[in-house]
């Protein structure tokens, strides 16, 4: 039995906050799920998937081929009445950002949560946006856990809050929410549950045409304000403590306020306003707090978010409390926030002087070697690009070529000895951009993408390559999984768990259909026909595919394991 089953309500677990997010769901019925994965969300589907599997649980889960597909997936059981769940990391949400706009418009009626995990410091991604700025675009209520029970208790509570409004809401984590343990007392998993929804038809709300579009606009207008009055009274806002410095903050900035403020003895000398339901803003609280208060510090990371909402508050109730944070220079803009520097700040404020952290004693350990990232021992990768690297060497080609690179293992091509990585944009950017290259440069091109990327974002990048006659050569590498992300399986994965029997579709077809006729098949690790076929497909003077075939070694072994087991 999955662990997170396996306690009885009242129990208590150490759960990561991924964890408890999808124990949260389960308390609260949900019976649709859909992701593509990405860190820091990963866990939250792999779970999700696992629990799929249980007997009895009833609970539908995909793997979708890229974000967009999934939160239309679960849109449509939202809109047949059942409850559903989408996770995926921040930048995943601007794949899926052509539907969450719409979507606010029309709407569900079964409670619809959006999980976005943001990277504050990009642990593992291409930049550190703050998606908390797509609640406030889409007019979407947010909601902000702090710790895995809060992660829990808040993702049950979105369901409601969501069924209330008939709108998705958006439930955003970070890294340290994503996967900070802690304990988690659970609650009750209804013994029954809706699985099978029902979708009435009706032209006016769910075909958004521009004449039933400007109505449910006015419409979502009106729900986010009956938001504003959730927000006001959600448990998850809520005053602590009393002091004339008041202290705004939300998300892992607010375990660090909360923990500045007990190591500083200050709990008479600030007004914490903690916030969780943090979109659309409670502005009675915010007035509360600017009014009882001498002075307000602001705690968030990444974008000024609640910062300038408490501006706008403060200038419409007429209140000259100074507002600080990132306007005052107190905090940055960049990275993740650390316990020790919001403590400091708080201190300062203070007029204190806090004692540094106590640092362990290294000095008897020898000084630790660097290890930069790498592609792991004997993956099959490396014999692409070795293979690859040695066509274009002899052909004279290397000193002239641009390697257009894509999101995955494959982009470690950057580092030494490999370096075949030159421009990365986003999921399946190196078809596009070469098309670019191609058309603005003399210089050869030879783009890297792996399988899963290929299906979430490369096909119509490579369909308008065929079409408008870029010349280029594509290289697919074929591991049969989403490495990166943990062993997800994708559309054209032929190496799958144990029972698991959905269709797989061979991107050498889908290649083929695409348009593209000249398409060669590898195996990375038979080097002299590897090179063969490089070298071919290099010259052909037309567009031209490479599919490198050969299992992630890793996940290969994962499997027999399991299949011992």
């Amino acid at each position: 039995m999955h662990f997170l089953l396996g306690k009885p309500p009242g129990d208590r677990l150490l759960l990561m906050g991924n964890e408890a997010i999808c124990r949260g769901a389960l308390e609260a019925g949900v019976a649709v799920a859909s992701a593509y994965p990405g860190t820091p969300s990963s866990e939250i589907s792999n779970n999700l998937f696992a629990l799929s599997q249980e007997a009895g649980n009833r609970l539908y889960f995909e793997f979708s081929v890229n974000e967009k597909v999934a939160m239309e997936v679960a849109a449509a059981a939202g809109a047949a009445g059942l409850r559903s769940l989408t996770c995926m990391k921040h930048v995943g949400l601007n794949v899926a950002s052509d539907v969450l706009l719409t979507l606010a418009y029309v709407g569900t009626e079964g409670g619809m949560v959006i999980v976005t995990a943001d990277d504050p410091a990009m642990h593992s991604s291409q930049n550190e946006q703050d998606n908390r700025l797509y609640a406030r675009f889409a007019n979407l209520p947010m909601l902000e856990p702090t710790t895995p029970q809060e992660a829990k208790d808040m993702t049950a509570a979105a369901f409601e809050i969501s069924e209330a409004l008939k709108l998705p809401v958006i439930l955003r984590t970070t890294t340290r929410t994503s996967h900070m343990r802690g304990p988690v007392t659970l609650g009750p998993i209804p013994a029954e549950k809706r699985t099978r929804g029902a979708f009435q038809a009706d032209y006016m709300r769910w075909i958004p045409v521009p004449l039933t579009a400007k109505i449910r606009h006015g419409i979502l207008l009106e729900q986010i304000e009956k938001g504003r009055d959730l927000a006001e009274a959600s448990p998850f806002n809520r005053i602590e403590g009393t002091g004339p410095l008041g202290i705004l903050a939300s998300g892992a900035a607010a375990c660090y306020v909360a923990d500045a403020i007990r190591e500083l003895g200050a709990e008479d000398e600030v007004t914490f306003l903690r916030l969780g339901f943090t979109f659309p803003p409670a502005r009675n609280l915010f007035r509360r707090l600017l009014a009882g208060t001498e002075r307000v510090l602001v705690v968030e990371e990444l974008e000024p978010f609640q910062e300038e909402a408490l501006r706008l508050v403060a200038q419409e109730a007429g209140l000259a409390t100074p507002i600080l944070g990132k306007g005052t220079g107190h905090f940055t803009r960049l990275n993740e926030y650390s316990p020790a520097e919001v403590t400091r700040v708080i201190a300062e404020l203070l007029g204190r002087d806090p004692a540094p952290p106590e640092q362990p004693d290294f000095s008897e350990l020898p000084e630790l070697p660097l290890r930069p990232p790498s592609l792991c021992p004997g993956c099959p990768h490396h014999a692409t690009f070795t293979a690859a690297r040695t066509a274009l060497e002899e052909l004279g080609l290397a000193e002239r070529t641009i390697y257009p690179a894509d999101i995955g293992c494959y982009t470690l091509a950057v580092l030494p000895p490999i370096q075949m990585s030159d421009y990365l944009l986003c999921m399946g950017s190196s078809i596009g951009t070469s098309a670019g290259f191609s058309v603005a440069t003399d210089q050869n091109v030879v783009a890297f993408i792996g399988d899963s990327t290929f299906f979430h974002a490369g096909i119509p990048s490579l369909i308008n390559a065929v079409h408008n006659r870029h010349r280029f050569c594509l290289v697919i590498l074929d591991n049969s999984t989403t490495a990166m992300t943990g062993h997800q399986p994708h559309p054209g994965a032929t190496l799958t768990p144990p029972g698991y029997d959905r269709a797989v579709v061979p991107i050498e077809r889908v290649v083929r259909a695409c348009g593209v006729d000249m398409v060669k098949r590898i195996d990375p690790y038979r080097t002299e026909e590897a090179v063969a076929a490089f070298k071919e497909a290099f010259t052909s003077g037309a567009l031209s595919v490479v599919i490198a075939e050969a299992p992630c070694l890793l996940y290969k072994k994962k499997l027999a394991g399991r299949a011992k087991a």
